[in-house]
């Protein structure tokens, strides 16, 4: 998917960072259903379809919500009047979107690609780039997260059932159940070594005989 956005520049949000490297594409849409939310702040219906979809993004994607994050990605392409009103409708998006620059001329592309005739509207992509659904907002609205799965199964997405070494430490001392984990691996630590011990001494006693 990152080759839909070859020389193009992507801002990470709430950030001044830019993705406009091949290599910081591929990590930020490598393998992954990729979500196009063309919209604006002051657009009435995506007013009122905004939370859905922030929430629909965290529930897959959000540590608060799941353990692993689901391989999925978001680029907002705006409508908005000004720059200030796409920062603006962006604070209160999560941080994992990405948006095109304000006033760049690719998100007009976009909209000729896609078919893109109202707002708000979200084109929902494979890793190749073909297209799984042309507008799945009444999906979002009617299944929830749920959804995702269609998608995930649609798009043969290669499982990645693992997390980054950062990542997997940071959730670990998120998670309430961490000092159990713990707990429970210091227990099995200890009844190994005493096995190990018991076996030990069974050889003894058989070499003393």
């Amino acid at each position: 998917m990152a080759a839909l956005f070859t020389g193009k520049v992507l801002l990470a949000n709430r950030e001044r960072d830019e993705l406009d490297t091949e290599r910081e594409l591929l990590l930020a849409l490598d393998n992954k259903v990729l979500l196009l939310f063309f919209g604006s702040g002051q657009c009435p219906r995506c007013r009122r379809f905004a939370p859905l979809l922030r929430d629909f993004f965290l529930r897959l994607t959000d540590q608060f919500y799941v353990e692993r994050a689901s391989q999925l990605g978001l680029v907002y392409v705006s409508r908005d009047e000004t720059e200030e009103q796409q920062s603006r409708f962006l604070w209160t998006m999560p941080k994992r979107w990405l948006a095109l620059p304000f006033g760049d001329d690719f998100s007009r592309e976009l909209e000729l690609r896609f078919a893109v005739s109202e707002l708000p509207a979200v084109v929902v992509l494979k890793p190749n780039g073909d297209v799984i659904a042309k507008n799945a907002v009444d999906e979002i609205r009617r299944a929830g997260p749920a959804c995702f799965r269609n998608w995930q199964e649609a798009a043969e997405l290669v499982d990645r059932n693992f997390l980054l070494a950062e990542d997997f430490e940071e959730w670990s001392r998120r998670s309430i159940t961490d000092p159990l984990r713990r707990l429970k691996y210091k227990l099995d630590k200890k009844t190994k070594g005493e096995e190990g011990e018991e076996e030990d001494e069974g050889e003894e006693e058989d070499e003393a005989a």
